[in-house]
């Protein structure tokens, strides 16, 4: 156990918290220049490749927290880099269905390799049971930051 109070734990957890969230926004930045991309538009890209469905682009404005025309301008920008293709909704015709394509995967999964392998070797150390609260973390995290997301832009 440790020696530190409550307090000085959630104080640690926190600043840990942030210089993560730096960390990975620089990473996010600097991977995303390199692929020739805007930040969003490789967030969008993690994001649409975690969903089992193509989406519409309303659905991409509510994932990404873009209003409906940025999420428009991001699929165009997706759409010209070869990295999206839209099809007709088969429930709608009037809506469009967005989706990966496959025809720079090699350039994504190559400039994904190293820092990939990294951030696995990164966990190598954790036990099971670390990892299952890391996971908890991160979604309790996640679920929270949506929230704030939504809170700020009401206000």
């Amino acid at each position: 156990m440790s020696n530190q109070s409550r307090a000085e734990l959630l104080s640690a957890v926190t600043t840990a918290a942030r210089r993560h969230h730096a960390a990975y926004t620089l990473f996010n930045q600097t991977l995303a220049d390199r692929l020739g991309l805007h930040p969003t538009d490789l967030q969008c890209i993690s994001l649409l490749g975690l969903e089992s469905e193509p989406l519409t682009t309303g659905e991409i404005a509510k994932l990404t927290g873009l209003t409906s025309g940025s999420a428009t301008r991001l699929v165009d920008r997706l759409e010209r880099a070869r990295l999206v293709e839209r099809r007709p909704d088969p429930q709608d015709r009037r809506k469009a269905r967005v989706s990966l394509t496959t025809q720079r995967n090699a350039e994504l999964q190559a400039a994904w390799d190293v820092p990939g392998h990294a951030f696995v070797q990164a966990l190598e150390d954790f036990t099971d049971e670390e990892l299952a609260v890391i996971e908890r973390y991160l979604q309790r995290t996640t679920e929270v930051g949506s929230q704030q997301t939504e809170r700020l832009r009401t206000r």
